[in-house]
């Protein structure tokens, strides 16, 4: 039953983490299409300052939503641990889509056109989804450790 338990409540979580990440990636999807194609932006730049106007709305969602209920160590604290976790994701992001442009660019023959981008841009926003989970759920907003049991707690 505990096992059922624990995955019930870590669905729950995972659910209300996709709810935000899709969000947030509507907000990626919409930021880099606009820096890429209606300013001509490089495609890593484009990805990196869309990653980073995202995390605004990821902090906030998973901050107050998603993880609500654990323990809050400090703003600051939990703020430092939420950049660094997404600045490992961003760059991660952008080295998939620098990547995954350049062999698509090489099996084309040519620059790739939008949908070719933008199917590696999503291919890299679901890798980084399962990365940010984890960093998230056991880094960033980690569960207050179990009390240790004391003397008047022993049989």
């Amino acid at each position: 039953m505990e096992f059922r338990s624990r995955l019930r409540r870590l669905a729950a979580l995972g659910s209300r983490f996709l709810v935000v990440g899709a969000v947030s990636t509507l907000i990626e999807v919409g930021v880099f299409n606009l820096l890429v194609f209606a300013w001509g932006w490089d495609v890593v730049w484009a990805k990196i300052i869309a990653s980073l106007v995202a995390l605004v709305n990821a902090y906030i969602g998973n901050r107050e939503w998603t993880f609500r209920h654990r323990d809050r160590r400090g703003r600051v604290s939990e703020l430092v641990l939420f950049v660094l976790a997404n600045l490992v994701c961003t760059a991660l992001g952008a080295a998939i889509v620098w990547a995954g442009v350049g062999i698509a660019q090489l099996a084309l023959g040519r620059e790739p056109g939008a949908v070719a981008v933008n199917v590696v841009n999503l291919v890299s926003i679901a890798i980084i989804v399962l990365v940010r989970f984890v960093l998230y759920h056991r880094i960033v907003f980690r569960a207050a450790p179990a009390p240790a049991a004391g003397p008047a707690d022993r049989p």
